[in-house]
């Protein structure tokens, strides 16, 4: 099974893809897509969604997780996040590929073994679990773990934590 994990922003969106195969996984590809600063808001959403539609062609993914919604303090940030994630979810929309979410702390949870783990835990776990030769971008990195998580979630593996 491919799944491509999406971890969703405005300038920097973290995306990678596993291919798993009962016990294993291995990365396929992973980055980031980056907008230029000077880009309007619908500039920036235009090339999320072609990139997007970009990386889908190529993996041909069984399976999509994206981040899902989370509370945010700054109304502006919230708004841009929520316009990134439809430009996202709109770009996988146009494939037959179920599309899941899941919270920043089951994630963690699923990849750290605790759901509260810093960035640096996180991408060090995915280098581990992945034995990726070095390590990702931040951004890159959540989007394995997101992948990592739903291929855990997709065989029974649940979070240990029933709060998350």
């Amino acid at each position: 099974m491919r799944i491509l994990g999406v971890d969703t922003a405005v300038r920097c969106t973290g995306v990678g893809a596993i291919e798993t195969a009962g016990q294993r996984a291995c990365a396929i590809e992973y980055g980031c897509i980056r907008n230029a600063p000077g880009l309007s808001l619908s500039g920036c959403l235009q090339s999320l969604y072609t990139e997007m539609r970009g990386w889908i062609e190529r993996i041909e993914p069984d399976e999509i997780a994206i981040e899902g919604v989370f509370f945010c303090r700054n109304v502006k940030t919230a708004m841009s996040l929520g316009h990134a994630r439809g430009a996202v979810i709109a770009a996988c929309g146009d494939v037959q590929a179920p599309i899941h979410e899941y919270s920043p702390r089951r994630v963690k949870q699923a990849v750290c073994g605790f759901g509260a783990a810093g960035k640096d835990q996180v991408t060090r776990m995915i280098v581990q679990l992945l034995a990726l030769p070095r390590s990702p971008a931040a951004d890159a990195a959540d989007a394995l773990a997101l992948a990592v998580c739903h291929w855990h979630a997709s065989r029974g593996i649940q979070a240990m934590d029933s709060r998350i």
